[in-house]
């Protein structure tokens, strides 16, 4: 058997992982505000946007680290067909 099939299959793994991950830091952050509390009275709403910032900043390495295999499995698979290619035309 071929492991093209197998790095096809672990690309789209990859792939969906990144974008569900892109997905949940989306839907985290479209109730993030972009002001500054300076008052006690809004010590709630401080604390609901210091709890979405946390969720984020946990979700961040993953999110990386499933961009960099995509990305890295995407160059390998391009790199595997170029060789191939040129192997073929030599």
């Amino acid at each position: 058997m071929s492991a093209m099939p197998v790095l096809w299959i672990v690309w789209a793994g990859a792939t969906a992982t990144m974008l569900i991950l892109l997905a949940y830091r989306g839907t985290l952050t479209r109730y993030e505000e972009d002001q500054i509390f300076l008052d006690d009275a809004s010590d709630h709403q401080k604390n609901e946007q210091t709890a979405i910032l946390q969720k984020v900043n946990k979700i961040t390495p993953f999110v990386r680290v499933a961009t960099g295999a995509t990305c890295a499995l995407s160059a390998g698979i391009i790199g595997i067909y170029v060789w191939d290619a040129v192997r073929h035309l030599m």
